[in-house]
């Protein structure tokens, strides 16, 4: 699909549009797409859904991943993202931003940006990164409320639960959270911060038949595993966070080093995007050619006479 204005009227509501992803066959990969340009590029190169991580947004606002941003901005990026792309997209709600109406509010907020899916988790403020330390846990019944109030406000919305309890409480622990948060009305369940194939594999175990989310981010806890690994460990969705904006940010880095030593990008041109990738890339000719199509519009002169 190629946004275009008038065009993007989709035949589905987004949720429904996600849930179908689901239904096929193989795991379905989500990479993250921190702006509406990362967005065009993963759909061009063939993913079906993105991904909105928390902290590439706010890092990308030059903030900490900290629970700090507002659903306004929130939805800021997903109309961004959704919009460029024309796929359904997954977004990091954090805790919800509140209490059970807070986060029916987020819900509708998001579902009217154009969100597919969401997934809230069970830390409390401040919350942090899933794979730092000393994360502190909201109380699993309080967290079930904030399920059940999500469940209540979507109207097709994707909801997962997330849980961070692996580090604190074991295995056990989070499948005992995992449990009562799909009773209250969760679609799936995304364990964070596992460290090992052997925890994947076990959770995995203890939940048979319910949708898992895996998260492979780089610098974190998790050791590398590939999509079909994951698939292969009982997996139906996996997510590449921060991906995009690590690589965005390190070639910024490096220009911005080469343009003070330098006083020139011209030692930076061969890794530059042409101006021709770029148009081709957000379809300008597309919208050229859609604005010389219209036509303009005749004004009456006068009204007729009788």
């Amino acid at each position: 699909m190629v946004y275009l204005l008038g065009s993007d009227l989709a035949e589905k509501p987004a949720g429904a549009r996600f849930r179908d992803l689901l239904d096929r066959p193989g795991i379905l990969q989500i990479p993250g797409a921190h702006n509406g340009m990362a967005a065009l590029q993963a759909r061009d190169t063939g993913f079906s859904a993105l991904y909105l991580s928390g902290a590439a947004m706010t890092a990308s606002m030059g903030l900490p991943d900290l629970g700090i941003i507002t659903i306004e901005e929130v939805t800021f990026f997903i109309r961004q993202v959704v919009r460029a792309s024309g796929l359904p997209v997954m977004v990091d709600g954090d805790t919800g931003y509140g209490e059970a109406l807070n986060i029916m509010n987020m819900v509708r907020a998001f579902e009217d940006a154009g969100a597919a899916a969401v997934h809230i988790e069970d830390q409390l403020l401040p919350k942090k990164c899933g794979h730092l330390n000393d994360k502190r846990l909201a109380d699993a019944h309080d967290m079930a409320a904030k399920v059940a109030a999500a469940a209540k406000a979507r109207r097709h919305l994707y909801l997962i639960a997330r849980t961070d309890a692996a580090a604190s409480e074991g295995i056990e622990g989070a499948v005992t959270r995992a449990k009562l948060y799909l009773e209250a009305g969760a679609d799936a369940i995304f364990p964070e911060a596992m460290t090992s194939r052997e925890m994947f594999e076990e959770f995995a175990r203890r939940l048979p038949g319910v949708p898992l989310l895996a998260n492979m981010t780089e610098f974190g806890k998790t050791p590398f595993f590939t999509a079909s690994e994951f698939e292969a460990m009982g997996y139906r969705m996996v997510i590449w966070p921060v991906s995009s904006l690590r690589v965005a940010n390190k070639a910024q880095e490096n220009l911005f080093a080469t343009l003070k030593r330098d006083g020139c990008t011209c030692r930076m041109l061969n890794q530059m995007q042409t101006r021709a990738e770029l148009y081709a890339t957000i379809r300008l000719h597309d919208y050229e050619a859609l604005d010389a199509s219209i036509v303009r519009t005749a004004i009456p002169q006068g009204m007729p006479q009788n």
